[in-house]
């Protein structure tokens, strides 16, 4: 996927070397928990999500964002479909130094639009997320996103949906 300024590039485990550097920041952990892996176990990690989830009723999507200008990875977008539900939850991470650019908003957006529509996963009726709610950097992604909070609580985080539009 496109977007004016990124490539959201489809994860491979190659890609764990210059991602342990963005993801390196353990301030990038406060509202999410777990601190910074090292390359081998982000390597181990990538692996494991690029294999696929075990479960058949569930597809793991997950790209590495670009900025094509600078050429360089600044983070990561998700997608955990549930095709049973027809849902996707999304989530993503930018890197410490490259927020506060929009990054995550335009990958997020990208991502949200093109699950929305079905052009990833076939037909959702919802797109969601979970955030905590005092990670209002995360809130303001979800809103250029398109979700909108709900009154729905999970484990002290806040749920986000976005309705997919009716065919």
């Amino acid at each position: 996927m496109r977007t004016a300024r990124l490539e959201l590039v489809p994860l491979e485990v190659a890609h764990a070397g210059e991602m342990v550097r963005v993801l390196r920041d353990p301030a990038l952990h406060g509202f999410i928990g777990g601190e910074p892996y090292g390359e081998e176990e982000l390597r181990a990690r990538y692996e494991r999500l690029v294999a696929g989830s075990p479960d058949p009723g569930t597809v793991w999507l997950n790209w590495v964002v670009r900025v094509t200008e600078e050429h360089v990875l600044t983070g990561t977008v998700q997608a955990t479909v549930d095709l049973t539900h027809r849902t996707a939850e999304i989530a993503w991470i930018t890197g410490t130094p490259w927020q506060g650019r929009g990054i995550a908003s335009e990958a997020a957006k990208a991502l949200a639009d093109a699950l929305a529509a079905g052009r990833i996963a076939g037909p959702l009726d919802t797109v969601l997320a979970h955030i905590h709610p005092e990670h209002h950097a995360s809130a303001a992604v979800a809103r250029a996103a398109g979700l909108t909070p709900t009154d729905v609580h999970q484990d002290g985080e806040v749920r986000w949906v976005r309705p997919a539009p009716a065919v």
